[in-house]
């Protein structure tokens, strides 16, 4: 069975296609923010509508500030793990 679970370096390839994120901007840490990596909540919303695209995650709050990233990837795992995907 493939390893299916999302982790912060899938968020970050996300980020650079979705939102223009430069590779010299990604991070591993998952106490980053939104701000801590140059984004803004422009590029929040293009990455809320991704997620819920591609994995049927929601994001409740709309603050781009309201979630670390592991949070993010949290959220994403949870999604997979309830539909069945990892």
């Amino acid at each position: 069975m493939p390893d299916t679970t999302f982790t912060l370096s899938d968020l970050m390839s996300l980020l650079s296609e979705k939102a223009g994120l430069p590779t010299t901007s990604h991070t591993t840490d998952p106490d980053a923010r939104f701000s801590d990596i140059g984004l803004d909540s422009l590029a929040f919303l293009s990455m809320q509508t991704e997620l819920s695209d591609r994995f049927g995650t929601e994001m409740p709050d709309d603050n781009a500030e309201g979630y670390t990233l592991g949070e993010i990837v949290e959220r994403v795992d949870a999604a997979q793990r309830s539909a069945g995907m990892a």
